[in-house]
Parts: structure tokens; sequence; C-alpha cells
């Protein structure tokens, strides 16, 4: 009795609108996983080259950091430096930080390069390694700058003297690292894939 036509009052929701535009699920895909045991050798490979680095960064620290001049003020040894010299304290420390910071920049663009072993674990074994070549880099430049300015006689009341060049900051180490880190880091996000290209090796 309460039906007055054959069509029905409302459309159920199980029906289709004929009018709408099919709307298709996106296609799931799987989530790039973390690649670790594959990527261990490589990454002490990458440790130990990246520390080894320290050592052409020493040597080259060692021929660039000026030295300071210094006069022979009592028969003790006493030194007083002569005026503006005291300015390479700051030159020495500047002129590390500056090759550190260009070795770090090597060692994150080179393990970048390294496309098949892209990921967290390189980035570790890159940022050990530049930790390495910055602790090697202080330690080595210091001693090749004490060989390179050696006194071989003491001097006298009066002598001016080239006293070697010194790294009074351990913190500098550092640079290498915090540079390496960076440029891996800037890099990718630049390259945007989820798989950072690992598969187009």
């Amino acid at each position: 009795m309460g039906e007055s036509s054959g069509k029905p009052a409302h459309l159920s929701s199980s029906v289709p609108d004929p009018w709408s535009v099919p709307v298709l699920p996106k296609p799931r895909r799987p989530h790039p996983k973390v690649v670790i045991k594959a990527d261990l050798l490589p990454a002490i490979s990458v440790l130990s080259t990246a520390g080894l680095l320290g050592f052409p960064l020493a040597w080259l620290w060692a021929r660039l950091a000026p030295p300071q001049r210094m006069r022979v003020i009592n028969d003790r040894g006493g030194l007083a430096p002569l005026e503006l010299e005291s300015w390479h304290r700051f030159d020495d420390l500047a002129v590390y930080g500056f090759l550190a910071l260009g070795a770090g920049l090597l060692i994150g663009v080179v393990t970048w390069m390294l496309r098949e072993r892209r990921g967290p674990v390189v980035l570790i074994a890159a940022t050990g390694g530049a930790t390495l070549a910055g602790w090697l880099g202080t330690s080595m430049g210091v001693a090749f700058a004490n060989g390179r300015y050696e006194i071989g006689a003491a001097p006298a009341v009066g002598d001016v003297i080239a006293k070697a060049p010194q790294i009074e900051s351990v913190w500098i180490m550092l640079a290498a690292p915090l540079m390496t880190t960076l440029a891996y880091t800037l890099l990718t996000a630049w390259n945007g894939r989820e798989d950072l290209g690992r598969r187009l090796g």
C-alpha cells in the first residue's frame, strides 16, 4: 500500500552511481629494506681507506701551516713571540680546519659514488673513517711539523728561532666527519629515491 510507483524512493548505497569516476587503489610498493650483511665488507674497506687519508692531510698541513718566530729571552730556554707572530696560532688551526673540511667533503662524495652500497651502513663507515683521518691528521701533523722545524743546536739568548706550528684544539678533528656526514646527507636528499638508486648500479 505504501508504494505509489515502481521506482524506489532512493538508490541503495551498494549501487554505483553511473556518473561517478572509479577510484583505483594505489599499488603498494614494497618499502626498501636496509641492507646490512652485504654492506659490511665494503663498509670496512671504506672506513680503512678514508682513515688513510689522514696521512696526506697531516703532511700537507705541516707544509702549509706557518711557524711562529720566537726570541730566546733567557738561558733557560724561555721564548717570547715576536710582534704579530702569535696570530699564527689561529692560522695553524684555520689551515688544518680548511684542509679537514676538504678531506671530509672528498670522503663523502666518493663514498656516495659507490652506488650499489649506498645506505646507512656505508655512511657510518665513512664517518668513522673521516674521524680516524682527523685523529691521524692532528697527531701526525704535529709530529711532521716538529721534525721539519727541529732545532739542531741550543740557541743563545737573543736568537730568533722558528717554533713548529701546533694544533691547540682537539675539537678540530671533528671537522672532517661532520663535513662527510653533511655531504652524504645532502646528496641523499637530492637523490630522492627510496633505494637511493642502488638498483641502478
